[in-house]
């Protein structure tokens, strides 16, 4: 059963229906943000190749189009019965994950994709979607009650990560970290875990930034776990352990755990001026393509930054830039907008689940896809370091438009068994 937590947030969310629209069997919010974003990226990276030697940009309307045809499939399947195949979904992807080490095809510097009949598929992806059916039904049925009851959710996000951070995909790794913690505060895990879960991400970034203040983390996180674990001198004793090895180990894996290209990611956009013209670069004319939109923007296909090309991979993991430049800030506010609605509707759906595991498949998604969205925004805009996550539905990437509308479908089947869905689907 979902926690105390993860219970008022049923009933808030339970007595906020909407009122239906003209089209009374479509969920307006639901389908509609989605393929307008869809239809609005087809524009905007048909933009980014005007000047190229190639244009693929209609492949992102035709992958949608596919994906559309899947998640209306999905949203007429019982989600229970996806769940069933739980296991064999979760196995898959990670032997797909494994096959990368051995077969895959590398860009950019990194190894993530399998050739299949002509076509690169990133496991990756489909890993978070797999992750979230898996850790959704382990936690429904073995909430997290006692510390030790930590060890079955994490084991279950631990593996798919590690393959995905050696590919070496440091942002998608993140995805993972991210739907662990929102997955587990919403099945009831008292706060103050979640706040030692994240304790030796804060400790290692402080050992490697700003070492004194251990000084005062270390009695607040001991004093933290005092007071909320079970067993008091172990527990505190353990908790102090991991700190401490947090903030010894953590300068050698920033030296030897990451590549050169990781590290200047995540310290450049910090100050991307000291190296201009390379690891800096992307940050840089991201920003000026942005802000030369100005209010208005320069229009669709107007864009000179983007028409130039001045922003590599513009049309993936940069294609906000192409966004703020031919439609202003008005635009980007817009996009932004579209986001907050769908995830509020999807805490909606959550919160009408007809069971614990309908609830946290559709709140692991909504955390997917909501981590992906406050990421790739700032780093576009300089405010976080370039860490290689697509913006959903905008950025062009066949396997990342695929899980997202297959999402898209397993949230559609919960709201349409919800018990206050009105048959909204």
């Amino acid at each position: 059963m979902l926690g105390q937590w993860g219970r008022r947030k049923n009933r808030f969310f339970a007595g906020r229906g909407r009122k239906k629209s003209p089209l009374t069997d479509v969920d307006l919010i639901l389908w509609g943000i989605p393929l307008a974003m869809v239809a609005l990226a087809g524009i905007l990276i048909a933009s980014t190749q005007r000047q190229a030697d190639y244009a693929d940009w209609y492949q992102h309307w035709v992958t949608a189009a596919v994906g559309m045809v899947v998640a209306l499939l999905l949203a007429r399947l019982p989600l229970e019965k996806v769940v069933q195949w739980q296991w064999p979904i979760f196995g898959i992807t990670v032997s797909s994950l494994i096959a990368v080490r051995f077969i895959g095809t590398t860009a950019l510097g990194a190894q993530r994709w399998i050739s299949i009949a002509g076509f690169n598929v990133q496991p990756s992806e489909f890993a978070k979607l797999a992750a979230i059916l898996l850790l959704a039904s382990v936690l429904s049925r073995h909430p997290v009650e006692r510390p030790v009851d930590l060890i079955r959710p994490t084991a279950v996000i631990a593996l798919p990560w590690l393959l995905v951070f050696i590919q070496p995909d440091l942002g998608t790794s993140l995805v993972f970290g991210a739907l662990l913690l929102v997955m587990l505060f919403w099945a009831g895990m008292p706060w103050a875990w979640l706040a030692l879960l994240l304790a030796p991400l804060i400790t290692a970034i402080l050992a490697g930034t700003q070492p004194w203040i251990l000084l005062a983390w270390l009695p607040l996180v001991s004093w933290l776990a005092w007071s909320s674990l079970p067993w008091k001198r172990l527990g505190l004793v353990l908790v102090l352990a991991l700190q401490g090895l947090t903030a010894v180990v953590t300068p050698w894996l920033w030296m030897n755990g990451l590549k050169d290209y990781q590290r200047d990611r995540l310290v450049l956009f910090l100050d991307p001026t000291k190296d201009p013209l390379g690891g800096g670069y992307h940050l840089l004319q991201s920003t000026v393509g942005i802000g030369s939109g100005q209010i208005w923007g320069t229009g669709l296909m107007r864009g000179s930054l983007t028409k130039l090309r001045f922003i590599p991979e513009q049309h993936t993991d940069f294609i906000f830039s192409a966004l703020g430049e031919e439609l202003g800030f008005i635009g980007s506010l817009l996009v932004v907008v579209g986001f907050v609605l769908l995830m509020w509707r999807l805490l909606q759906i959550a919160g009408q689940a007809r069971s614990d595991v309908e609830s946290l498949v559709v709140v692991g998604i909504a955390t997917m896809l909501m981590f992906q969205v406050v990421v790739n925004i700032n780093m576009t805009i300089g405010l976080g370091p370039v860490t290689g996550i697509p913006l959903p539905w905008l950025s062009y990437g066949r396997s990342a438009m695929l899980v997202n509308f297959i999402s898209l479908g397993l949230c559609a089947s919960v709201a349409r068994r919800g018990r206050i869905s009105q048959g909204r689907w």
